[in-house]
């Protein structure tokens, strides 16, 4: 008996669809009058991994960095996240005059590959 396994669909992805409609609807439909400090400054960080990973994923596979055509494993976001949250909240404010470190950015990060993670463990 063979086991089907569904390919994974990167950028057609149900996440990462949805990520990329909620950074996209915050950053340039909700007017800023209407955003509180978490819209401001945290939500869209909450959708980095849900909406970039599967992208850098597909990279991966066409390059054949990646072996296979499954939802990203804890292992995988895991890394991804230790790796932007570096660059983006240590290396990024040495290099760039207007960046600043934030751990709740990286706090948002993780709440949003947890729950990115937990979806795809289970689809």
């Amino acid at each position: 008996m063979r086991i089907v396994v569904k390919k994974y669909g990167y950028a057609r992805d149900p996440v990462c669809i949805v990520a990329c409609a909620f950074y996209a609807a915050n950053r340039w439909c909700l007017p800023a009058t209407m955003k509180g400090p978490f819209l401001r400054n945290h939500f869209d960080d909450c959708f980095l991994i849900p909406a970039a990973l599967p992208l850098v994923l597909w990279l991966q596979r066409k390059l054949r960095l990646r072996t296979s055509d499954t939802p990203p494993d804890w292992r995988e976001v895991l890394l991804h996240l230790v790796i932007w949250s570096i660059a983006a909240e240590v290396v990024g404010p040495r290099l760039f005059a207007h960046a600043t470190g934030d751990i709740w950015d990286a706090v948002a990060y993780t709440a949003g590959a947890i729950v990115a993670t937990v979806i795809w463990s289970t689809a």
